[in-house]
């Protein structure tokens, strides 16, 4: 338990028609009694009193006010709530009336959330899960941070851990009565059970990849020739005039990048200058090579050509045959004829077409598009991935390698450290051990209040 109190605006800031004041601490009663001159009410019960200013007793507000005696609370210390009205001066009159009584300071960057980890009340796991629902943007995010933040990670750590635990004992009976060897078909229970985990880990650690892509969004590059219609198609997928359209072809230098959330799945969609076998200038040389960067880096790459024109580019080697669209990780690639409602336009073998003019197969990119990112970040129905950070993909490794060592271990004291050294790495992804030097990096990116 800490020895101050904190307290912070727990909701959005601004007008809103409810703001909700959180006080977390063991001053957090007194601090209560002092804002509504009244004792505490109920354990979490919602009480209607009025907030008041302690030093002059003038009132600020009528509020519901609960109180929430620790440890059975959110972060494991009494924690103080005031549901005010949404009025800015309102919620500034209480806070500034707060800060000026003894034992209390406001409240950190994600402190709140970091106290309830300290003093039990969540893992690790669970924290990134919190942070990663306060960040989510669209439904597959959301629905990934909220199975995390309920603790799926956790849980099947614990399993892991107490599976362990029973072998760890058996082999420490064996190091301790040396007489009494490990049975031989006992042995082979052990080896093959150890190796039965690790694949589970390294099942777990295999998606962490998907893990990763939906927390952080997809990306989707556009690529092509100049003037293919990558800005076009840009703009009519994201609904505004992102970016300039113009006849004159190389319009586009530079990376364009435009947030989207298509159907729930977290996509960024990149233009790209256009490629071809001889820049103009140096400018249009960068341009291109940053568009061949943005290439590599790509989830799914769109490579447009405009259909009312020769397809020059074959000769200079920019069809995605020819290798340059490579995107790391195995990116998924669509290869999309454009500008269809003109009358020059000629049929190819590509895998769309579409006419941003008259929108003649804009639904099925996107329907293509969403099934590909579905695809990449989600293994069947409803299998979210377990993994979604790379501490927590290092540790879970970490953890099946020391179990994959330990059939070839020398005698039960080695096997037994294997055992020791999965326990250790299992600690680190929950945060019993060694994650002190964690704690500032994954708090710093927690709003104040939370």
């Amino acid at each position: 338990m800490t020895s101050d109190t904190i307290f912070a605006l727990s909701s959005a800031p601004g007008r809103a028609a409810l703001s909700v004041v959180r006080l977390s601490g063991p001053a957090a009663g007194e601090a209560l009694q002092a804002m509504t001159g009244r004792r505490l009410p109920e354990p979490r019960r919602g009480v209607l009193s009025r907030v008041r200013d302690p030093e002059s007793d003038e009132t600020l507000d009528y509020a519901l006010v609960l109180w929430f005696p620790g440890p059975k609370s959110e972060t494991g210390e009494d924690i103080a709530e005031l549901q005010l009205h949404g009025a800015p001066s309102v919620v500034a009159a209480v806070l500034q009336a707060l800060g000026r009584l003894p034992g209390l300071r406001p409240a950190e960057a994600g402190e709140f959330t970091r106290r309830a980890f300290l003093n039990g009340r969540m893992d690790l796991t669970a924290v990134e899960g919190l942070a990663d629902l306060i960040a989510a943007e669209t439904a597959l995010q959301r629905r990934q941070a909220l199975l995390q933040a309920g603790g799926a990670l956790a849980r099947r750590a614990a399993e892991w851990r107490a599976r362990r635990l029973r072998q760890l004992a058996e082999l420490e009976a064996v190091i301790d009565f040396p007489e009494e060897d490990l049975p031989p078909e006992a042995a082979a229970a052990l080896g093959e059970e150890s190796a039965a985990v690790a694949r589970e880990m390294e099942v777990a650690v295999a998606g962490a990849a998907r893990g990763e892509r939906l927390r952080q969004g997809l990306r989707v590059v556009l690529l092509g020739p100049p003037n293919a219609g990558k800005s076009t198609l840009l703009n009519a997928l994201a609904g505004r005039d992102a970016a300039i359209v113009a006849e004159t072809p190389g319009t586009t230098r530079d990376v364009l990048e435009v947030a989207l959330d298509l159907g729930g799945v977290p996509v960024t969609l990149v233009d790209t200058a256009g490629l071809r076998a001889a820049a103009a200038d140096a400018v249009e040389a960068e341009g291109m090579r940053r568009s061949r960067l943005q290439a590599e880096a790509g989830d799914i790459l769109l490579w447009l050509e405009d259909g009312s024109a020769p397809p020059e580019r074959e000769a200079a080697g920019l069809l995605p045959e020819a290798g340059v669209l490579t995107g790391a990780g195995g990116s998924a690639l669509l290869r999309v004829a454009t500008k269809a409602d003109r009358p020059d336009f000629m049929d190819r073998p590509v895998d769309l077409i579409i006419s941003v003019r008259t929108g003649r197969g804009l639904s099925d990119l996107e329907s293509r598009l969403r099934s590909l990112a579905e695809g990449l970040l989600w293994s069947g129905a409803g299998a979210a991935p377990l993994v979604t950070r790379e501490r927590q993909r290092a540790a879970v490794a970490e953890a099946a390698a020391a179990l994959r060592r330990l059939p070839t271990a020398a005698g039960p004291e080695l096997q037994a450290e294997e055992l020791r050294a999965a326990l250790q790495a299992l600690g680190r992804l929950v945060g019993r051990v060694d994650v002190e030097d964690l704690l500032e990096v994954i708090f710093r990116d927690f709003c104040i209040g939370k």
